[in-house]
């Protein structure tokens, strides 16, 4: 009860406070021309407008009042929102340096620090996505070396789902596996066995921060850090998780230096210690262990989880509309047949890869990216923006967009094909972002899901289990992910 108490009178002196500096900012902001939005309760902000189930939804009315371009107060913190494909790629690619900052949100401010490339800032940030940009290439993306580590990734991916012999599995945690394997294949140099309790605990830790990053009581640490931070919940899941990868990834790259051949970079971590032991500024400013540690979580988190989720909501499509896996493995056969599938078979298969392109607008895998900031003041769109404003671009609002996809809410791959039944591009499709902070590991995703996909479809027939329905509504946290459930992988060919 004592400790009750103390906890009461702490709260309400910090609410005297940040009331105070509620209102303060609101009048500072008031004759400033900063883009309109709804208006702020002392202490919640709007919060108490979202649809905590969906909050695009709210975005999305707050869009039909206030334009493409309006603010949200999330408890203390003015944040900017971009909703439509025409304002991001405004904002991303018109004004690229302008909106290439990182927002600092607590929860990733108090696990990243500001090293690493996803939620670095500055100088930092710039070194190390180019670091990161030219080792991924030195280590095979975009070539055919990495795209053959792919294809036998590919062939243990098959060899599990021909053991089950077409019964009923869920899959999560295998395809985890294979993706993962590929971005661990180069930072590290070796792949896993599928059921190694090494990276089936790393998958877990990072499997579970998703969840949780998703979650409200994240949205409150982020909201109230100074208040949260000393009450239990998922913040401190996170911080624990992260912990875990962290001592492993340290242990790892510890290992690896005592080993170091500073004539030959056998991955990712090799190539990053070697820059270390160049006796220039770069290397002691940037290149030390924190930003080590960091960067490979960084690449190991994104390397696996949206690519992973991708490939799940795709074969759960194909469960879903087995007409068009039928017209997938049509393609196939026609222009495969079986051999096996490599990546220059995609510009000779219009048809599959519009429906991987739909996979992903309809999967919409992160709804809202952590948010950007600006680096400059600045106008945009005719309202002034402060240096360090936080802009949250709704990548979902571009994949959704009505004015560049005729059937937005339905899964349709036509939206990627012409009347001749061609290829064709479009300008709302930003699963991967836009402008400076455009993802690193693009090129790899697309191979990946790409080899995957057609190997998977073009060995079996992916169907629910008998007597059960297939269920495409959106487990929404962090990222959308589908509900748990289980696939039949059903042999097409005799071997």
């Amino acid at each position: 009860m004592f400790t009750l108490g103390i906890i009461t009178i702490l709260l309400l002196i910090i609410i005297f406070l940040l009331l105070n500096k509620v209102f303060y900012d609101q009048k500072q902001n008031k004759n400033k021309n900063f883009p309109p939005g709804p208006n702020c309760l002392p202490i919640i902000g709007n919060m108490h407008l979202f649809d905590i189930k969906d909050p695009s939804k709210t975005f999305t009315q707050l869009s039909n009042k206030f334009g493409p371009v309006f603010s949200v107060q999330f408890g203390m913190q003015k944040v900017v929102v971009l909703y439509g494909c025409d304002a991001i790629k405004d904002a991303f690619v018109n004004h690229a340096e302008e909106f290439s900052g990182r927002a600092d949100i607590p929860i990733f401010k108090e696990t990243a620090k500001g090293y690493g490339v996803v939620f670095a800032h500055g100088e930092n940030w710039k070194v190390m996505r180019r670091f990161t940009i030219s080792k991924l290439r030195d280590f095979g993306m975009g070539k055919k070396s990495l795209e053959d580590r792919i294809i036998e990734e590919c062939d243990s991916l098959v060899q599990i789902f021909k053991s089950y012999g077409g019964k009923p599995v869920e899959n999560t945690t295998i395809i985890n596996t294979a993706v993962a394997n590929v971005i661990v294949s180069i930072l590290l140099g070796y792949r896993y066995d599928y059921g190694d309790p090494t990276i089936l605990k790393l998958m877990n830790l990072v499997n579970e921060n998703f969840k949780l990053l998703g979650s409200p009581m994240i949205m409150l640490y982020n909201t109230y850090p100074y208040i949260v931070r000393w009450l239990p919940g998922g913040h401190r899941t996170v911080f624990k998780n992260n912990e875990e990868l962290n001592n492993f990834i340290r242990e790892t790259f510890t290992r690896q230096k005592s080993q170091l051949d500073v004539n030959h970079q056998g991955n990712f971590i090799d190539a990053f210690l070697i820059k270390q032991l160049e006796n220039n500024p770069d290397s002691e400013l940037y290149f030390h262990n924190d930003n080590l540690m960091t960067l490979v979580s960084n690449l190991f988190v994104a390397g696996m989880e949206t690519t992973s989720t991708t490939l799940r909501w795709g074969f759960l499509l194909m469960m879903k509309y087995p007409e068009i896996q039928k017209n997938v493995q049509k393609e196939i056969e026609q222009v495969i047949g079986l051999r096996q599938p490599q990546i220059e078979h995609r510009k000779q298969m219009p048809y599959t890869d519009a429906v991987i392109h739909e996979i992903q607008r309809f999967g919409n895998i992160i709804p809202a990216i952590v948010p950007h900031a600006t680096t400059q003041d600045m106008m945009f769109r005719g309202y002034f923006l402060p240096k360090g404003t936080h802009v949250l671009p709704l990548l979902t609002s571009a994949l959704r967009d009505k004015k560049y996809f005729e059937k937005p809410d339905e899964f349709y791959p036509q939206h990627f094909l012409n009347s001749h039944g061609h290829f064709v591009e479009n300008d709302a499709f930003l699963p991967f972002s836009a402008g400076k902070r455009r993802c690193a590991g693009e090129n790899l995703a697309k191979a990946e899901l790409f080899l995957f996909f057609t190997r998977l479809l073009q060995t079996f027939t992916l169907q629910a289990p008998p007597g059960t329905e297939v269920d495409i509504t959106p487990v929404v946290g962090f990222t959308n992910a589908p509900k748990i459930h289980k696939m039949c992988a059903v042999p097409r060919h005799n071997d």
